[in-house]
């Protein structure tokens, strides 16, 4: 019998080639451990929610009015909700097109987009055109929308960082295209050096590979450094030159952890470098709502910015978009709410301030905890996370685990990350699954966990770790690669 269309032999080839290590071995095994009983933390993706974080009052309230607009008719309504709460509630809804149950314009709601709009000139100094700027569900819809629109084929190719949050590599893989690695130097504190990117440009060309965009984690996942302005002005010039496309990915902006690199946009860089460059090179930059001290993940909201690209390519992006009809509509609330917060005087401000102060102190603190922690193991060594949600150590296994890990057929960080999990119940994702240099492992962690838990759970990591590497040490030294 012929196989059937939805038989694995008759699927789609890109399909099978997709990898999502974030979702991958370790996050299956964790499940099953999850339902036997064990207890499991799960760093494996940045979740804020999902490890306790409490979602902020003042945006959860005017979305639960808009969810049920007959509160607003309940004369008893002013005193379970604060006046600019029901003010606000009263402005979204009067944008849609007949409350949350409507679709909006495919692009999102046009006053929303506005709001949008006025955020990035306010933080660029730059106006920004609201006709150019698409609601999303989440910014990894957005990612895939803008891959989809450049991808042609296998002879398209687009730079992405090593490591790489691996949204990347399974969009790419699923479009059919090329990933042309570029990689973050470690022991530069995951700095960019362009004579790498050149040199990947090259070896792609080489290949036949038409190398047509780059892509910038910015702050990093799963690297947590924060890109300088003259950094960012490399790139830039780099894109002119060899006239790629600049897809920056700038979700975690909200997420600084130190004052020395604030958070600076390619945007606002590309701009204060005057022409031929801010007229011409071609960048769409993305942000959500589901990190920062929002961190409103199951929300899915998020948006792109597209700058300098052709009125006739926006059609096609817009023609592509309306075969989904509309993004969330909720979500396209909590960007407004994100986009055009609360000002000093307004009711909620205070408590709003508070709230957020709150979340963003405790992950400063909890990354220099999370970075001391992995520090003062045995063979582990961790950058500063400056920014995003993760740590991202490298851990240097001894031969011995290596060997230990291809008899039973793992990669050796799958290999630890397994092991850890097993004993300590702390869901990890190996290095393997974002890419690294050959021979040098890590793992990822998120720096969500609730601080009081912190100390705990790196104890156990510690004493996990550091009888791992007892049992396969072979008395040699290590040194960092």
């Amino acid at each position: 019998m012929a196989p059937r269309a939805l038989d694995y032999e008759s699927l789609n080839e890109n399909v099978k080639k997709v990898q999502y290590a974030v979702r991958g071995e370790l996050y299956l095994r964790a499940s099953e451990l999850q339902k036997e009983g064990k207890k499991i933390i799960f760093t494996n993706v940045g979740n804020p929610h999902a490890l306790g974080q409490k979602p902020l009052t003042f945006p959860r309230q005017v979305v639960a009015l808009c969810q049920a607009p007959f509160l607003l008719d309940d004369p008893n309504v002013g005193l379970l909700f604060p006046a600019d709460a029901i003010a606000k509630a009263k402005h979204y809804l009067a944008l849609t097109a007949g409350g949350l149950g409507a679709y909006s314009d495919s692009r999102g709601m046009p006053g929303v987009r506005k709001e949008v709009a006025d955020f990035i000139e306010r933080r660029d100094g730059y106006p920004s055109d609201p006709e150019l700027i698409f609601l999303t569900d989440g910014a990894s819809k957005g990612v895939m929308q803008i891959l989809n629109t450049i991808i042609r084929g296998e002879s398209d190719g687009v730079l992405v960082p090593v490591p790489q949050y691996p949204l990347y590599s399974a969009a790419i893989s699923l479009f059919g295209g090329s990933l042309v690695p570029y990689y973050l130097e470690e022991t530069e504190n995951w700095g960019l050096d362009v004579n790498n990117l050149r040199q990947s440009v090259a070896q792609a060309r080489y290949k036949g590979i038409t190398v047509k965009a780059m892509v910038i984690i910015n702050p990093g996942n799963p690297t947590g450094q924060c890109l300088s302005e003259s950094n960012l002005r490399e790139i830039l010039r780099f894109c002119y030159q060899e006239n790629l496309a600049l897809l920056g990915d700038e979700v975690y902006q909200q997420n600084i952890y130190q004052d020395e690199r604030p958070f600076i946009s390619a945007r606002k860089v590309m701009m204060g470098m005057g022409p031929p460059i801010s007229k011409e090179v071609q960048l769409v930059s993305f942000h959500t709502v589901s990190k920062g001290y929002w961190g409103e993940c199951g929300q899915r909201g998020g948006y792109f910015e597209m700058t300098n690209i052709p009125p006739k390519t926006v059609d096609e992006i817009y023609k592509v978009a309306s075969v989904s009809l509309s993004p969330n509509v909720p979500a396209q609330i909590f960007m407004g709410l994100m986009v055009n917060p609360l000002k000093p005087g307004d009711i909620s401000y205070e408590q709003f301030i508070r709230e957020s102060k709150g979340v963003l102190e405790s992950l400063r603190r909890r990354a220099r905890m999370m970075t001391d922690g992995f520090n003062s193991c045995k063979n582990v060594i961790c950058n500063f996370t400056e920014g995003a949600m993760y740590s991202f150590p490298q851990i240097q296994l001894p031969p011995k685990a290596i060997e230990a890990a291809k008899r039973a057929g793992k990669v050796p960080d799958v290999f630890y990350c397994l092991k850890l999990l097993e004993a300590t119940g702390i869901s990890t994702v190996p290095g393997s699954g974002f890419g690294q240099k050959d021979g040098v492992f890590h793992l990822r962690t998120t720096i969500l966990p609730a601080e009081e838990e912190m100390p705990e759970i790196m104890d156990s990591f510690k004493k996990f770790n550091n009888e791992f590497m007892e049992q396969y040490d072979d008395r040699s030294g290590y040194s960092r690669m």
